[in-house]
């Protein structure tokens, strides 16, 4: 990586030519899922590599893995399923250390020691027994302890809050929706971490969209900095936050692409679909992968320094209507949470699709919404998104997270 690192700006085209070219080359010559993929054509032009889909990859992993690799030898992971299309991957051992090279290289930006500083832990865990049993077992080893966030009622944060009067924390990492719910209890009981645990240094949230105000929020209710860390199991760190507050793109080990509907690249500064290449990955093709989320790249990024202006969602979270129009789903999300916010008492909400016409908003709160805040939110979505649409309300008592622990936000079931 510090190889890497040292190729002045001027070369390094170059090397990110010759790396994704020499990767491409390598999965035609060693692996037969690929080179039926890529399909008979000679590779001449990159524009002409084929983008993989997470569909693409839903099959056995032994039919994907390329010659000389098997499971015993590389590295297997598993995708969250966040976006709704979960699979196996595989990364070899090289590849691998690179990318928690890039980890640790990162953190320190931020004052953090991967091998000595403590973790609270705000993620999922395997439910299972062999992987409770493994991720149990690597928390140990890697200094973090866990923060289950499947049961976030009030009485399980008053447990987190003893834990944090006990422990000399160095950092918190964990997904957005649970550190905000976190966050928002503080503030209610008028506690500033830092306070309650004086070694903490930051929060890193990942795996889910920070809005501006939850990060004030965060930092007003924790006493520390918030930073944004986007990455993805399957290729690794995407993207980390410097302490300029730019989202700084891993141009080290991945080639990180913004295309079009037709797969055509864009200029910097304009938003479109995500697509990344693992530069160093022999054991498994991650080339032109569509992650499936947009963004854009911010017109003062270069070849080696690439900056991500702005992660605007997942490209499958889009709401459809019956005259048509097509929706992102964050939109129906901005629109509420301002709405919702001022109330104080909502701590969180997501919203569902349920036909061309209908939606529903589940939410946590300490009280029912006001016919007032009712209609508002109604005005509010005729006005952002469309009209004639029957909105139904529903308050529960936890709202309902996949299997990794994510909240999605925006649901479609149509």
């Amino acid at each position: 990586m510090r190889e890497i690192q040292d190729i002045p700006e001027e070369e390094f085209e170059d090397y990110v030519q010759n790396r994704r070219r020499a990767i491409v080359n390598y999965h035609l010559a060693n692996n037969a899922y690929y080179k039926k993929f890529f399909g008979e054509k000679e590779f001449l032009d990159w524009e002409e590599v084929p983008v993989m889909q997470k569909s693409d990859l839903q099959r056995p992993l032994k039919e994907r893995l390329s010659k000389g690799y098997t499971k015993k030898n590389a590295y297997v992971g598993k995708t969250s399923g966040s976006s709704g299309h979960p699979f196996i991957f595989a990364k070899d051992r090289f590849c691998h250390a690179v990318t928690w090279a890039e980890f640790i290289d990162r953190y320190k930006w931020i004052n953090i020691n991967l091998n000595k500083s403590l973790q609270a832990r705000f993620y999922g865990i395997p439910l299972d027994f062999y992987g409770n049993l493994t991720e149990r077992f690597k928390d140990q080893v890697s200094l973090r302890r866990r923060f289950n966030v499947f049961d976030l009622s009030e009485k399980k944060m008053e447990e987190f809050l003893i834990r944090f009067e006990k422990s000399e924390f160095d950092y918190i990492n964990g997904y957005t929706s649970a550190i905000l719910l976190f966050a928002k209890f503080l503030k209610k009981r008028k506690i500033v971490l830092k306070q309650t645990c004086p070694s903490l240094k930051v929060c890193i949230v990942t795996s889910e969209k920070l809005f501006e105000n939850d990060k004030l929020l965060i930092e007003e209710a924790f006493g520390i900095p918030v930073v944004n860390e986007y990455g993805a199991s399957e290729v690794g760190l995407i993207a980390f936050e410097n302490t300029n507050g730019d989202w700084i793109v891993n141009a080290e080990s991945l080639l990180i692409e913004i295309l079009d509907e037709n797969n055509h690249s864009l200029p910097l500064g304009e938003e479109g679909r995500i697509v990344i290449t693992s530069l160093y990955n022999k054991a498994h093709p991650m080339i032109r992968y569509d992650i499936g989320d947009t963004g854009t790249l911010a017109k003062n990024s270069t070849h080696k320094h690439p900056i991500l202006l702005n992660l605007t969602g997942r490209t499958n979270d889009v709401a459809r209507l019956a005259n048509g129009k097509v929706v992102p789903g964050l939109t129906f999300y901005y629109v509420t949470k301002s709405i919702i916010e001022d109330a104080g008492s909502i701590k969180e909400f997501l919203i569902v699709q349920t036909a061309l016409d209908k939606f529903k908003i589940e939410y946590v709160s300490e009280h029912e919404f006001t016919e007032v805040q009712v209609k508002k939110i109604l005005t509010a979505i005729e006005t952002f998104v469309g009209k004639n649409l029957h909105v139904e309300f529903e308050k529960m008592p936890i709202l309902k997270r996949n299997k990794s622990g994510k909240l999605k936000q925006f649901t479609s079931i149509i």
